[in-house]
């Protein structure tokens, strides 16, 4: 997975949406203490840079060295580069077991072996009242006329190049394997439902299209995704409002859980 963001880590970083505060209110209100989370697979560090407004410490790992380069470096924040599966040894190393109160996973569990990360997601958490929170974003909305172009463009363009785990996301995460006790306060885990907006321009808009695995992967197959003719549907879709900045929307879609007495 981390070889797909390599390339284009610094877009990625730049481009992808910061998550809304009422996502980690949300979460933060289902754990009992706030001394210690893991937010696994942290990329560029967008969720652990809100954590740490939260939590005491916050461990932030990822399989990429180049990603974390770009990440906020906050005095109670530790990146970790970590191999794509952690022996139970590097676990140890990483945390405690029954030492956190959360785990966070942001746009990433479809990329993870479940059953194995499962597995020490319950290690390490608190027992019973330790929580994992998994989220993704699924396609991004704008207004009608840009909307028209970019699902075009996503289901038949771009959609041959995504990896098969992308189809997880586009379920909103409702298909998901996900063995955890419902939080306090909810029926089951599953998935709620979140928003978050970003201010971008046209270059911004294709900027993020860039830091897609899809657009790296056609890259490397000699497919140019943004071809002249594709850009020319989006700048006259983009500029029909006359307004050269739009608040793009990032529908988010949460699964959370505490581990009980595992």
């Amino acid at each position: 997975m981390a070889k797909l963001f390599i390339k284009q880590a610094k877009q990625y970083a730049e481009t992808r949406p910061d998550y809304p505060k009422q996502l980690f209110d949300f979460i933060a209100s289902k754990t009992h203490t706030h001394d210690l989370a893991w937010d696994v697979g942290t990329g560029s560090g967008q969720a652990a840079q809100s954590l740490a407004g939260i939590y005491k410490n916050v461990i932030a790992t990822d399989t990429s060295l180049k990603q974390l380069e770009f990440a906020p470096k906050l005095p109670n924040i530790r990146y970790e580069q970590t191999p794509p599966v952690l022996s139970m040894a590097e676990l140890e190393q990483l945390a405690p077991q029954g030492s956190l109160d959360l785990v966070t996973i942001a746009q990433a569990l479809h990329w993870v072996d479940t059953r194995s990360f499962y597995e020490q997601v319950k290690w390490v958490l608190k027992k019973p009242h330790g929580i994992i929170a998994a989220w993704c974003y699924t396609n991004a909305r704008v207004n009608d006329s840009v909307d028209s172009v970019f699902d075009r463009f996503y289901t038949v363009d771009s959609y041959p190049y995504w990896e098969p785990a992308r189809r997880l996301v586009e379920k909103e995460y409702r298909s998901i394997d996900f063995p955890f006790e419902a939080v306090d306060g909810a029926d089951d885990t599953g998935p709620f439902e979140f928003v978050t907006e970003k201010m971008m321009d046209l270059e911004d808009w294709f900027a993020y299209i860039r830091s897609w695995s899809a657009y790296q992967t056609a890259k490397e197959k000699g497919v140019e995704l943004l071809n002249s003719h594709v850009v020319g549907e989006f700048e006259v879709a983009w500029n029909q409002s006359g307004d050269g900045h739009k608040a793009v929307k990032f529908p988010m879609f949460l699964r959370i859980g505490k581990v009980g007495k595992f």
